[in-house]
């Protein structure tokens, strides 16, 4: 009888281990198709504070990133990755709002190394979208091997208007004596443009002002995970997103600049030649403008590759696009952990560095209520190519 037992109980674990083995490695019956993933994403840093915006890597693979001041508690407005932590860069002083605005950083959008790897820092000079004064947008160089500011660029108020927010930044180092600076200004408020900067003497213009391609979209309605995207104040009736010119990116060969606003989902390029050139009329700059069509979604940041092609992040997808000289687009990486892709970094490593910061659940879309989840995130996708180095 004892031996009767044994093998009872011994027959009963080997079914229970084979049901185990069935349910836990073998897909029941009733499981249905669901969305998939394309292409592999990799971690490089987590942030539990306030919302990152920004990021570039040098060419010797150094990682800065920055946090606007929107509402978040801010200790830096811009800082270094080191060993996978954030750290005030250049100092924690000088990341410190001071009474003078041109002598500190106010609040940093975009952070930009330049084909000689320098850093170059775009602080909008508005906290919380409030107007903007004399002395706070500005364009800030760091010399990154001495970690020294070598250049402080403040534009004058008939550039950087009340309404103006600095958005991102690409260069063309090629042009004039220092090279050229070109910015989108993507106020909510007031007017859009492509903002030229002339590094070396400091001046700087506008250009495409107003024009319906700076512009955002009427009444454009984006849906991000399955919802309507809408500001949504407590006391007041939804309205659309009415934010303009935002990402931006240059050709390989420099003649091309590309851009877009937050509020669409169409590309543009303008000559750069155009951009530059101060004896042209609005008219002639405009006249250059190429509608390149619909992008598969609405976009934040872009940029480009050695090879000519764009990226675009897209909002509405979790996704990264990635556009060919022949208008051909594919996707890069498609995953739900992509919750607003914002800035884009092509690195010299060959991977493409991105930031998901959860932008699209902020308070004000959702009458106040604040729906992201910590941690953000940086991560990065091999793309094996290399970036635009106009120099």
């Amino acid at each position: 009888m004892f031996w009767y037992r044994a093998q009872q109980k011994f027959f009963c674990l080997i079914f229970s281990c084979l049901l185990f083995v069935a349910v836990a490695f073998v897909p029941p019956a009733y499981a249905l198709p669901q969305e998939k993933t394309v292409g592999k994403i990799e971690s490089v840093a987590s942030f539990n504070g306030a919302m990152p915006t920004g990021v570039t890597v040098s060419q010797r693979g150094r990682i800065f990133v920055n946090f606007p001041r929107w509402g978040d508690k801010v200790d830096y407005t811009v800082a270094e990755i080191v060993r996978g932590k954030a750290v005030a860069y250049p100092n924690a002083k000088f990341n410190r709002p001071q009474k003078d605005q041109s002598k500190s950083l106010v609040s940093v959008q975009s952070v930009v190394v330049d084909p000689l790897d320098r850093l170059w820092i775009l602080d909008t000079g508005s906290i919380q979208f409030a107007p903007t004064t004399y002395g706070g947008p500005k364009l800030i160089g760091i010399n990154l091997k001495q970690n020294r500011i070598f250049k402080t660029i403040l534009f004058p108020q008939d550039v950087a208007l009340p309404t103006t927010y600095l958005n991102d930044i690409r260069f063309d180092l090629r042009r004039g004596k220092a090279g050229m600076a070109f910015i989108t200004d993507s106020s909510g408020n007031g007017a859009n443009a492509i903002i030229v900067v002339d590094l070396d003497s400091g001046r700087s213009w506008r250009r495409l002002n107003d024009h319906p391609s700076t512009k955002a979209e009427p009444n454009f309605l984006p849906v991000v995970e399955g919802q309507p995207l809408m500001n949504r104040p407590p006391d007041k009736p939804p309205s659309p997103l009415t934010i303009g010119a935002d990402g931006i990116a240059i050709s390989a060969d420099g003649k091309q600049l590309f851009y877009c606003t937050l509020a669409g989902r169409r590309l543009f390029s303008v000559s750069v030649d155009a951009l530059v050139d101060e004896k042209l009329s609005d008219k002639e700059v405009a006249a250059t403008v190429k509608d390149l069509g619909d992008k598969g979604g609405a976009s934040d940041g872009l940029d480009s590759d050695a090879q000519n092609r764009v990226y675009l992040t897209n909002y509405e997808h979790n996704a990264i696009l990635r556009r060919s000289p022949d208008g051909m687009y594919e996707t890069v990486v498609h995953d739900p952990r992509i919750l607003w892709a914002d800035t884009l970094s092509v690195a010299n490593d060959g991977y493409l560095y991105f930031i998901a910061n959860q932008l699209h659940r902020q308070p004000q879309f959702h009458q106040k209520q604040d729906l992201r989840e910590k941690p953000y995130s940086l991560f990065r996708t091999r793309i094996n190519a290399k970036p635009v180095l106009l120099r």
